[in-house]
């Protein structure tokens, strides 16, 4: 088992980049709902417009400065997205346990997160710190932390975000196995429609409005203000995502983002 790795940590790398993993596409097999939503998802990821854009007709002189416009900047294109699954936490309040190899429906929670995240973005990587190969086998790139000591998941966003080959980053926990799978393309569709930086999840429960930022789409380009913040010995997401262009997408299925942050909490979501 492994604890936190210094800088200089390597990745362990099996299967093509960008494709769903061996052992994801196996699982998918098995699970013929999951496979037909997985599905829908990925053929609406091929549209190059959001759906506010499509069906429009254009007239006046502005026409072309209008539709390049909507081309430019009304969807963020799926293979410009990595994604990410943090799993490089202690699982302190699991009794130590790696959160994202426990079972759920017969696989690990990271695997879940792993199927629904692949669909929506071009290429997917894993952030763990422990249990390297169990991760490295379904069959993507896995970055430990280049800081000691499981240092949070902003140690585990820098890993993501220096090893990110495209535009956009989004995270998604391990340890959430019902998320949307339409998640990335609204907050891409909200990040380029406001100009931001960073769009994150919020779920509304009982008129209450909840943050949940460990569920973001980033501009890769934030690294260098990432490192800085790290380096001054903060820690937490707040106050670094404050220092940027942070909007809010607004969810209502707010139980499609529970997740287990103890065993009991595992053997209450929802099957």
């Amino acid at each position: 088992m492994h604890g936190g790795t210094t800088a200089g940590a390597h990745a362990w790398r099996s299967g093509r980049r960008g494709s769903m993993p061996s052992v994801a596409l196996a699982a998918l097999g098995t699970n013929p709902a999951l496979s037909a939503h997985v599905s829908r998802a990925a053929r609406r990821q091929r549209s190059p417009l959001a759906p506010a854009a499509r069906g429009l007709v254009y007239t006046g002189r502005h026409c072309a400065t209008l539709k390049s416009a909507l081309f430019s900047r009304a969807m963020i294109q799926t293979n410009d997205i990595t994604g990410l699954i943090l799993a490089g936490g202690r699982g302190s309040r699991m009794g130590g346990v790696d959160k994202g190899l426990q079972n759920f429906q017969g696989m690990p929670l990271a695997l879940h997160a792993l199927m629904r995240l692949s669909p929506q973005v071009g290429v997917t990587m894993i952030n763990a710190n422990r249990n390297l190969a169990a991760y490295e086998s379904m069959g993507v790139d896995v970055w430990p932390d280049d800081m000691a000591d499981f240092a949070g998941p902003l140690a585990g966003l820098a890993a993501g975000l220096s090893r990110c080959e495209t535009a956009y980053l989004v995270t998604v926990p391990c340890d959430c196995p019902r998320f949307p799978l339409d998640m990335v393309a609204r907050l891409a569709q909200a990040l380029s429609e406001q100009d931001a930086d960073i769009a994150m999840v919020a779920t509304s429960e009982n008129g209450q409005i909840r943050t949940q930022p460990v569920f973001c789409l980033l501009k890769a380009s934030l690294l260098a203000s990432l490192l800085e913040f790290l380096r001054s010995g903060q820690r937490k997401i707040d106050a670094w995502t404050a220092q940027h262009r942070c909007i809010e997408v607004v969810f209502d299925d707010a139980q499609a983002f529970a997740g287990a942050n103890t065993l009991s909490e595992l053997q209450q979501l929802a099957p």
